[in-house]
């Protein structure tokens, strides 16, 4: 099982999970999203993105759910990591250019209220990145990574969940076809199986990413009192360092 902060640290230090990372990365890089001078917030477990995210941008803030644990991030330099309750988020509306959740929506009983609260701190511009575990494809049925832990998602389930909080779909993709094997002959054929599934099974990758933008009306339950009672400031947190 895969629901602690170290589990997933962990598996990404894995060959498998090192792949997982890298087709990931690969398939952010080709949103072409324009990171220059953004403010960026990851939702869930993002450490496997982030690294190529805070050269570009402005402020990358890593937000890490409690019932999961927190981890220092970066290594060097001032601390980004945060410990939070993701139904309520320490962000002033409109704050957000871009919000990526990875390992975030699949470990919740319910997606309303920390999708509500995504919509709340996304500027009216702003961007959402939604990774979770595909429902058709082989990860969502393996205990081998963490995308086998939690509530899997069909294209149509996630689109409908978003479409009810305020989200327009914009597009929706697949990511990691090729089986979830750390063996050495399955990490050898993995890049081809990616290549040649993606073309001729392109619903059936193990996750699904899901590029969706805002409707600039609010969301049912997102209320001028839940507003107020959830911003302490008109400022972006100033983060403080984890203990050591």
């Amino acid at each position: 099982m895969f629901t602690t902060l170290a589990d997933l640290r962990d598996f990404y230090q894995t060959p498998l999970g090192l792949r997982t990372q890298r087709v990931l990365r690969a398939r952010l890089n080709g949103l072409e999203i324009g990171l220059r001078g953004a403010q960026v917030l990851t939702l869930g477990y993002g450490v496997p993105l982030l690294d190529p995210l805070r050269h570009e941008a402005a402020a990358v803030y890593a937000f890490m759910p409690a019932t999961q644990g927190v981890m220092r991030w970066p290594d060097e330099g001032a601390n980004s990591a945060s410990l939070v309750d993701l139904a309520h988020l320490p962000l002033p509306d409109d704050s957000m250019d871009y919000v990526i959740a990875l390992h975030a929506l699949e470990g919740l009983a319910e997606p309303s209220p920390l999708l509500r609260e995504v919509w709340r701190v996304m500027k009216a511009e702003g961007r959402l990145l939604l990774i979770v575990p595909n429902r058709r494809g082989l990860w969502a049925h393996s205990d081998r990574t963490p995308f086998g832990n939690g509530q899997p998602y069909s294209a149509a389930q996630i689109e409908k969940a978003l479409n009810h909080q305020g989200f327009f779909v914009d597009r929706l993709r697949s990511a990691l076809y090729a089986p979830p094997s750390g063996s050495k002959l399955g990490l050898s054929l993995a890049d081809s199986i990616e290549k040649f599934a993606a073309q001729i099974f392109p619903s059936l990758g193990g996750v699904l990413l899901i590029e969706a933008s805002k409707q600039l009306c609010a969301p049912l339950g997102t209320t001028e009192r839940a507003r107020q009672r959830r911003l302490l400031s008109l400022s972006l947190p100033e983060v403080s360092p984890l203990p050591t």
